[in-house]
């Protein structure tokens, strides 16, 4: 079985890890001359202060200064806090300037790539839809390749003839049909 006083120092070595944190709002226990003060780093500076304040004025010039001490301690450890985390909020504001400066040059790269790109897909040089189908490449006469493959039905059909009714034959000229069948009248 543990003792208390191991559990007391282990929980006190952890909270001496924890201080990288936040010291800003971290909960103190002071150990003053009067006993405890509990509270944030300006609870207890502020604490102090009033405890040095009122021995002074029970004119008691040691247990004063022996306050204000105990507040300076807590007041360096604070400024100390709010320095680092000034500097942290200046690292990371420099990286946000650089990460949004390296987007606009990326930005800015991209858009320039489009422009010069710009004139070969101009929406004027595109070619129009063709509205008889077939193929684009050979209804306007162009030599570049599409890189698609020729299928049969891909080809344009030659245009057909539209179909005429045949003229009617004069009567005078058409073969007699002597009703022997198919075969025509032979000359004589």
């Amino acid at each position: 079985m543990k003792s208390t006083r191991s559990r007391s120092r282990s929980k006190n070595n952890r909270n001496r890890q924890q201080q990288g944190g936040n010291v800003v709002n971290r909960v103190f226990d002071s150990s003053g001359p009067e006993g405890k003060v509990r509270g944030t780093p300006q609870q207890v500076i502020d604490k102090y202060n009033q405890l040095a304040r009122d021995a002074q004025l029970s004119n008691d010039r040691v247990a004063a200064e022996n306050f204000q001490q105990h507040a300076e301690h807590y007041l360096r450890m604070l400024a100390e806090a709010q320095r680092e985390m000034d500097q942290r909020r200046e690292e990371q504001e420099r990286q946000n300037r650089e990460r949004q400066a390296e987007r606009d040059r990326e930005r800015a790269e991209r858009q320039e790539r489009e422009a010069n790109q710009q004139p070969q897909n101009d929406p004027s040089n595109a070619p129009q839809p063709d509205v008889g189908g077939g193929d684009k490449a050979e209804a306007k006469g162009s030599d570049e390749d599409s890189g698609l493959v020729e299928t049969p039905e891909s080809k344009p059909k030659p245009k057909r003839q539209p179909r005429r009714k045949p003229k009617p034959k004069p009567e005078g000229d058409a073969p007699q049909n002597n009703g022997s069948g198919d075969q025509p009248e032979a000359a004589e």
